[in-house]
C-alpha cells in the first residue's frame, strides 16, 4: 500500500509543480501585472527594439546560473549584444560577445540540470556538447521543447512581454537590467 501511495505521489508531482500559484513581486519597480512564482525571486528585464521581456529567475533550481547572470548584468556584459540565433518555433539565443555563438564570459558553469520543463518562454543556458560548458549564452523557448528537459539548465521564465520573443530577428540588440535581486556576495 505504501508503494502505491508513493507511486501516486510521484505521478502527481509534475502536475503540482505546473500549478504553482503565481504571486505579486516584492519590488515596486516591477509592473503590477507581473506575477512571480516566488515574490522574492530575482527579476530581470531584457530590452530590445521590439519591446521588453520581464523574466523571473529561479535561484532555488539553478543558483550558480542565476548568480552568474546577475553578475554579468551588473557588469553590463549583455548590453549591446545581439540575438545571434533565431529559429522560429524553437528558440531565440543571445549572450555571445562575438555575435556568432562561439564566445562566452571567459568561464564555464557546471550544469545544474533540474526538473523544470522547457515551456514557451523558458529561459535556459545554452552549452556545447559538454554539459559543463555553459557560460553567458542563453536561450528563450518560443514553444515547449520537452526533448530538452533535463539536458540544459533551466533558470528562468518569461513573465511579461510574451509577444516580444516572436518578434526578435537575428541581429536584434539587447540591454539587460536587474529589476529585483542582486548577485550573492560569494
Amino acid at each position: 500500500m505504501l508503494k502505491s501511495i508513493l507511486v501516486a505521489m510521484l505521478a502527481l508531482a509534475p502536475m503540482a509543480m505546473a500549478q504553482t500559484p503565481l504571486v505579486q513581486p516584492a519590488n515596486s519597480a516591477i509592473p503590477a501585472d507581473v506575477k512571480l512564482e516566488k515574490a522574492t525571486n530575482p527579476v530581470i528585464k531584457i530590452s530590445t527594439q521590439k519591446g521588453d521581456m520581464i523574466l523571473e529567475l529561479f535561484p532555488d533550481s539553478a543558483p550558480k546560473h542565476v548568480e552568474s547572470m546577475l553578475n554579468l548584468i551588473n557588469k553590463g556584459f549583455y548590453n549591446g549584444l545581439t540575438f545571434h540565433r533565431v529559429v522560429p518555433g524553437f528558440v531565440i539565443q543571445g549572450g555571445c560577445p562575438y555575435g556568432t555563438g562561439t564566445g562566452d564570459a571567459g568561464y564555464k558553469l557546471k550544469a545544474e540540470f533540474n526538473s523544470r520543463k522547457h515551456l514557451k518562454g523558458t529561459l535556459a543556458m545554452a552549452r556545447a556538447m559538454d554539459p559543463n560548458s555553459a557560460g553567458s549564452q542563453f536561450y528563450i523557448c518560443l514553444e515547449p521543447q520537452p526533448y530538452l528537459d533535463g539536458q540544459y539548465t533551466v533558470f528562468g521564465q518569461l513573465r511579461s512581454g510574451h509577444d516580444v520573443p516572436e518578434k526578435i530577428v537575428k541581429g536584434d540588440k539587447m540591454t539587460i537590467t536587474i529589476l529585483q535581486g542582486q548577485p550573492s556576495a560569494k
